[in-house]
């Protein structure tokens, strides 16, 4: 069963409750370990970090921003009508020569959203691409990007803006002072008032980790002040403890926690024999077991770094020792 958890926002555990009412006896037949199976996922690897300030740092993994879903990490304020960013990317590593770091008006923050971003690249230059509608396939500047945009490489400044009617152009400069605009330009793009307006990193290599830098970020329009970023179209778990609990009718649970505090990272189907023995040393009483409970956080006794994801547990069984 898929276990999803989300220890944000003052939520501290999340679990899943079973009420018994048989076989509530487990000291019947000498059984005497309680056996689950359980998957996590990996954590993410994409961060952002500002250090030195004005200056921002993103690690980024992801297939690519593309075809009908983006895979990326995304550094964002929010955006309400027109407005612009631009930045100076510093620097990109070369993760795969269609690596991609730059800045991004994006729709929502699901995979198939509609977007336009303009990218420098480790080999391909600075590019121009867009979805223009939900779940479709990007596309991309391609056929009419010019020499001089392909010869482009980091350190190099890029510029994205939305009009008031919905139009998108990009914009990119050696200088910070001088802008060139894209050869793509003008896209109609038609989104919602409300948008996401930030920086944008993927490695365009599965499971290859890319860093890119930022510096000279600068807005226009009504955006909000704090910066949030997440994975794009990636799945990933935040590192929580996993805990079995045992109640009787009445009394505190009791509770035990998996020996690797990051369990829900752990990505591959995994044992966990727990004596119940452990229980009892608690004060259950075995002969009546009211519910049982699994989850996820600081229930479990281990400090819990407060995060969200999805843990599959199968295979639940009393056995025999």
């Amino acid at each position: 069963m898929p276990l999803l958890y989300n220890n944000t926002n003052g939520v501290t555990n999340s679990e899943a409750v079973l009420a018994l009412t048989a076989p509530r006896d487990w000291t019947l037949q000498a059984v005497g370990e309680l056996s689950l199976w359980f998957h996590g996922l990996p954590p993410s690897v994409g961060s952002f970090v500002e250090a030195p300030a004005g200056t921002y740092t993103i690690t980024a993994e992801g297939v690519d921003i593309w075809n009908q879903a983006d895979e990326f990490h995304y550094a964002y304020k929010t955006l309400t009508g027109a407005g612009m960013i631009d930045a100076r990317v510093v620097s990109v590593q070369n993760t795969n020569v269609w690596a991609k770091a730059g800045v991004m008006i994006r729709e929502t923050l699901e995979p198939g959203s509609k977007f336009a971003a303009v990218y420098i690249t480790p080999a391909n230059g600075c590019r121009f691409q867009a979805r223009t509608d939900t779940d479709i396939a990007a596309t991309s500047d391609t056929s009419v990007a010019t020499p001089q945009q392909i010869a482009i490489t980091a350190p190099y400044w890029v510029r994205m803006e939305r009009s008031v009617s919905g139009t998108f152009r990009g914009y990119y400069s050696s200088d910070g002072t001088n802008w060139q605009s894209m050869s793509w330009n003008p896209q109609s793009i038609t989104m919602g008032s409300n948008v996401y307006i930030g920086l944008a990193v993927t490695s365009h290599a599965a499971g290859v980790v890319c860093e890119a830098k930022f510096s000279n970020v600068r807005t226009t329009g009504t955006v909000g002040a704090q910066w949030a970023h997440q994975d794009i179209g990636l799945t990933s778990n935040a590192a929580e403890p996993l805990y079995v609990a045992l109640s009787n009718a009445s009394g505190a649970p009791a509770v035990v926690a998996h020996d690797d505090p990051a369990a829900a990272t752990i990505d591959a189907w995994t044992p966990w024999v727990i004596p119940l023995q452990a229980f009892a040393d608690k004060g259950i009483n075995l002969r009546n077991v009211d519910k049982i409970a699994i989850g996820l956080g600081s229930k479990s006794g281990v400090a819990s770094s407060g995060g969200s994801g999805t843990v599959y547990i199968d295979d639940i069984r009393l056995y025999r020792p």
